[in-house]
């Protein structure tokens, strides 16, 4: 029996047909219930009983999201021991100086030595402690193409892009939609860069949560009766730099901030 650590664990074991045999509206949502233990796995008949057998029974209560980040970013910060800063900071357009290794983080530094002491003037939420440690251990350091891709274009966007599209999409939709003066106002405080006219929506803007991981925001308002369109897009080359569950805490956690702030000023 194993210990289910979150649900995108069940919800890759699924067939995602959307069936509703579980009695949930989708297979994502039979996930989330997993997770959380008001579901049983064997609740999908379509399962293979050695995948119901794996992780059926009396699970070990999950931990929660916050413990599981500060599990993570311990672990990150252990690897960061063994880094070379220097070399890191050509790899992936930083700066190296006084033992830090410097990043440009929505257009503010972000700094960082071997212990995993950070330095900056941005609030460290997981959400940026994650894939900043992430993109240092593991990015590759490929320049962006300029292709950009909707998430589940991604290598490993297809598993994700659904609750991608529910957690920071939608949410982040709604919010341009009730503050769309508000929202135009804040990427652009973020060092976003405004698109050319060949991105025909109203809003069409960049923003660099990380150097070589951009992402684009596209938002059409509502008119003539028809509904505000909002997407995400990122750089093909995004999973050369960063891994698909940090590009996910990224994207939503960008949504939390801008949230807050509308919550603040709006």
């Amino acid at each position: 029996m194993n210990q289910i650590n979150n649900a995108m664990e069940i919800f890759k074991c699924l067939n995602k047909s959307n069936c509703r045999k579980c009695n949930e509206a989708t297979c994502l949502a039979f996930a989330a219930a997993v997770f959380k233990g008001t579901k049983r796995i064997g609740e999908c008949p379509d399962l293979a009983p050695e995948i119901i057998a794996l992780y059926n029974g009396q699970m070990k209560k999950p931990k929660t999201p916050e413990a599981e980040a500060n599990d993570a970013i311990s672990e990150l910060k252990n690897q960061l021991r063994n880094v070379d800063l220097a070399q890191a900071a050509r790899r992936l357009e930083g700066r190296y100086g006084n033992g830090k290794l410097t990043l440009k983080i929505l257009g503010k530094d972000f700094g960082v030595d071997t212990m995993g002491n950070f330095f900056t003037d941005i609030h460290v939420h997981g959400w940026v402690a994650l894939p900043v440690l992430s993109y240092i251990l593991e990015g590759r350091g490929t320049p962006v193409s300029g292709n950009w891709i909707p998430l589940r274009e991604l290598p490993g966007g297809k598993d994700w892009h659904r609750l991608f599209n529910q957690r920071c999409e939608k949410p982040l939709k709604k919010l341009a939609d009730e503050h769309t003066d508000l929202f135009e106002i804040m990427v652009k405080l973020f060092s976003a860069n405004q698109l050319d006219k060949r991105f025909d929506s109203d809003i069409s803007v960049v923003l660099h949560p990380l150097p070589r991981v951009p992402i684009l925001i596209r938002y059409w308002k509502p008119e003539d009766g028809l509904e505000s369109e909002l997407h995400l897009f990122f750089d093909d080359t995004a999973e050369n730099n960063l891994n698909i569950e940090a590009i996910y805490t990224l994207g939503t956690g960008l949504v939390v901030m801008f949230e807050k702030i509308a919550q603040r000023h709006g």
